[in-house]
């Protein structure tokens, strides 16, 4: 399915399996549960320091997840648009690198 109808949502042409769907979805939830500790470490009214090195931590979760998501973009959205004749899927794919940094 690309598109649902009546909504902006896109979807995977080829669609994740299973474990990869597992894998993203555990890494989320342990990003979930740093952005947890960090607001009950604001609760707990602890030093700055100590806050700003967790919020450094989840950042670099966060785009170690955004990495793995375009590398699996590169590997199988971005290849099939381009065996199928669809360049325009580069200007894309460079637009969402932009985002990411």
């Amino acid at each position: 399915m690309e598109h649902c109808e009546g909504c902006a949502a896109h979807y995977k042409h080829t669609p994740r399996d299973e474990g990869e769907i597992k894998g993203l979805v555990n890494r989320l939830n342990r990003i979930v549960g740093q952005l947890n500790g960090i607001k009950k470490m604001v609760e707990e009214n602890r030093y700055c320091g100590e806050v700003l090195v967790q919020v450094s931590a989840v950042e670099s979760a966060v785009r170690a997840f955004g990495y793995q998501i375009l590398e699996e973009h590169l590997a199988t959205c971005v290849s099939e648009k381009i065996r199928a004749g669809d360049e325009s899927i580069v200007a894309e794919t460079v637009e969402l690198i932009k985002k990411l940094n």
